[in-house]
């Protein structure tokens, strides 16, 4: 293989920040992960991490946007989403009493991926999460 090739593909879609964005971030998802069966949990992720965004952020505002990356290689599916910054704090797992209405997202991301990394990026934030293939859904790295 040449140094500089790779077997991992790598596509980007910025969105405005608008809450009917979130279906057009899942079906974008869905439909570069047909045949995946990583694609049902890379979906859901997509989904509440774009809600993340436009709900806690200026992401969604009224000229806000979030960014997603999404990265495939016959090894893991890595998901990202950019936010616009806003609020000045970082994106953090939340653990909410039953009843709770709100607050799961991360959670629930979390418990799906076997890793999530939260980055300071150019005043917000990005959140990555990635899924493994080959392996069980109780595995997570350390």
């Amino acid at each position: 293989m040449h140094e500089y090739t790779s077997t991992a593909r790598v596509w980007g879609l910025t969105c405005p920040g608008f809450p009917e964005e979130v279906s057009r971030a899942r079906r974008w998802t869905r439909d570069i992960l047909r045949g995946s069966p990583l694609a049902d949990d890379a979906e859901l992720i997509v989904s509440e991490l774009s809600a993340n965004a436009i709900l806690h952020t200026a992401s969604g505002m009224e000229s806000g946007s979030f960014h997603l990356a999404l990265a495939v290689s016959p090894q893991v599916v890595a998901l990202s989403v950019t936010d616009d910054g806003g609020n000045g704090t970082a994106p953090k797992v939340e653990h909410q009493d039953q009843d709770a209405e709100h607050g799961r997202g991360l959670s629930m991301v979390t418990a799906l991926a076997h890793r999530v990394v939260v980055h300071a990026t150019h005043g917000g934030y990005t959140v990555t999460a990635e899924l493994f293939a080959n392996t069980r859904p109780g595995d997570r790295l350390c």
